[in-house]
C-alpha cells in the first residue's frame, strides 16, 4: 500500500506521525493533505535507511541537491563525497543524474549512504546502456530501468510524460529550444519516430510499476525554459496542461505525484508561474529549478536563482532544486555542493518567513536576542552555516590586539550601534 492509498483509506501511517512531529503539526493534517495530493512522503520501502521527509505547502519548503557522474569528469568516489556534503549542509533531498557506466553501483553506494530519499531520471541509464555515438531511446528499455530502479530503492523519478509530440514544433521556435536532458531526449525519439511520447502512451504500464514500490513520480518539466526570453510561453504551458492531467491518472492509482517547473523565469512573471501550477495542477506539490532570474551570471547562478527561489516557495513551491556556482559552466565540485545547499536553505527559510508559516520566524527572533547579548556561541548555533560563521569571526576578533567579545570588527567598540542602544534604553 502506498502513502497515499493509505492516506485515501483514512489510515496514518509510521511515516505520516514522524512527519508531523517533525513538522509540528498533527498526523491527520498529514494524512489529509497526502489523502488530496497536495502532499506527498517520497520513500521506498526498499530504502530501508530512509527518513520520510514531507513535500507541501503544509510543511517547511525543501531542498534538493542534484549530484552524479559525468561522461567526462567525477565517479563514484566522488559523487559519495558529495554526497556526505550535501547531506552536512542540510540537504532534504538528493537526485543522483549519473550518466556513462556502472550507474546501478553508482546509485547503491548513494542508497546505502543516504538517509535523504534518493530521486533519479531513468531516461539517463537507459541512454547510458545503448550503443553508438548519438543514441536514441529505446522505450522498453526504459519501462526496464524504471522497474529496475524501483526494485533498487529509489524513492522517486523524474519522466518527462508531459512532452507531446505536437509541442515539439513549438519549442523550436525558441532561443535556446529544450534544455532539460531528459525532454530532450524525449523530443528526439518522437521526431525520428513521428510517434508521440511512449511514457504518455503506456502511462498505466509505468504506474502499474510505480504503485507497486510506492516511487513517487516527479512529472518532468521538458519544456523549461533555459533562458528569460523562451519563460511562460505557450511550449511550457502546453506541457503544463498534459500535467496537470497526468496529476489526476496518478492520484486514481494512488501513486503520489509532485510536478517539475521552471527554469529561468524573469522575476516579475514567478508569482504568475507559481499559481498557474498550482490551479492547472489542482495543488500538487510544486518541485523548481530556481528560478533563474537573469542569464548574464555565469559562476554566480547559485545567487541568480536563489533571488527566484525565494520568491517561488513564498508563492507556491514546495520543494526547491538548489542551483551551484558551476551552473551552465560544468560539474560542481564539492565546494560548490556546499555553497548551492547554504543558499537554497537560505531561500527556503525566507519563504517561509514571508507566507507566515507557523514557527518559521522563531529562529531569526533567537538570532536577534543572540545578537543583541553579544552570545557568539548561540550565533553560532543557530547560523545556517555555523563553521562558515565561526571561521569568519575568529578571523578579525581581535581589533589592534583587544578582545572583542562585546563588539566586532565592524564598528569597533566606540562606534557599536548595539551598544549605544543599550545605553540609550539605560536613559530611560
Amino acid at each position: 500500500m502506498t502513502q497515499l492509498q493509505a492516506a485515501q483509506q483514512g489510515i496514518i501511517t509510521d511515516a505520516m506521525h514522524r512527519v508531523a512531529q517533525d513538522e509540528k503539526v498533527v498526523p491527520e493534517q498529514v494524512r489529509d493533505a497526502i489523502a488530496r495530493g497536495h502532499a506527498v512522503i517520497p520513500l521506498n520501502p526498499a530504502h530501508s535507511n530512509a527518513r520520510p521527509v514531507g513535500v507541501g505547502r503544509l510543511f517547511t519548503t525543501k531542498i534538493n541537491a542534484n549530484l552524479g557522474r559525468s561522461t567526462t569528469r567525477s565517479g563514484k568516489s566522488d559523487e559519495l563525497d558529495k554526497l556526505k556534503i550535501a547531506l552536512k549542509a542540510g540537504a532534504d533531498f538528493v537526485m543522483d543524474l549519473s550518466v556513462g557506466s556502472d550507474l546501478r553501483t553508482i546509485r547503491q553506494g548513494m542508497l546505502d549512504a543516504s538517509p535523504a530519499p534518493l530521486g533519479t531520471v531513468p531516461v539517463y541509464e537507459t541512454i547510458s546502456r545503448l550503443e553508438g555515438d548519438v543514441p536514441v531511446m529505446n522505450p522498453d528499455l526504459l519501462l526496464q530501468v524504471i522497474r529496475e530502479q524501483a526494485e533498487q530503492g529509489v524513492d522517486f523519478m523524474t519522466l518527462h510524460a508531459g512532452l507531446l509530440l505536437g509541442h515539439v514544433d513549438l519549442a523550436m521556435r525558441r532561443i535556446m529550444g529544450i534544455v532539460s536532458r531528459g525532454g530532450a531526449i524525449m523530443a528526439e525519439w518522437m521526431k525520428r519516430n513521428q510517434m508521440e511520447n511512449p511514457l504518455y502512451t503506456r502511462w498505466d504500464e509505468v504506474l502499474d510499476i510505480l504503485v507497486k514500490h510506492d516511487v513517487t513520480v516527479s512529472l518532468g518539466d521538458g519544456l523549461r525554459p533555459g533562458c528569460l526570453a523562451d519563460a511562460s510561453d505557450e511550449a511550457q504551458f502546453a506541457e503544463l496542461s498534459v500535467l496537470g492531467e497526468l496529476v489526476q491518472r496518478c492520484r486514481a492509482r494512488g501513486v503520489q505525484v509532485m510536478v517539475e517547473g521552471p527554469g529561468h523565469v524573469p522575476f516579475n512573471q514567478i508569482q504568475m508561474n507559481m499559481e498557474r501550477q498550482q490551479e492547472v495542477c489542482d495543488g500538487a506539490p510544486f518541485y523548481v529549478l530556481g528560478p533563474v532570474v537573469t542569464d548574464i551570471a555565469p559562476g554566480y547562478d547559485h545567487i541568480t536563482s536563489c533571488i527566484g527561489a525565494t520568491a517561488a516557495a513564498t508563492y507556491g513551491a514546495s520543494l526547491l532544486c538548489y542551483v551551484t556556482p558551476a551552473e551552465h559552466l560544468g560539474l560542481p565540485d564539492g565546494d560548490e555542493v556546499h555553497q548551492g545547499v547554504i543558499a537554497y536553505r537560505i531561500a527556503a527559510h525566507a519563504g517561509d518567513v514571508a507566507r507566515g508559516l507557523p514557527g518559521a520566524r522563531e529562529r531569526d527572533d533567537a538570532m536577534a536576542r543572540a545578537r543583541l547579548a553579544f552570545d557568539w556561541e548561540a550565533q553560532f548555533a543557530l547560523a545556517l552555516d555555523p563553521e562558515k560563521a565561526r571561521a569568519r569571526w575568529l578571523k578579525t576578533r581581535a581589533c589592534a590586539g583587544v578582545p572583542s567579545d562585546d563588539h566586532c570588527s565592524m564598528c569597533g567598540k566606540e562606534f557599536c550601534a548595539v551598544r549605544t542602544s543599550m545605553r540609550i534604553r539605560d536613559l530611560g
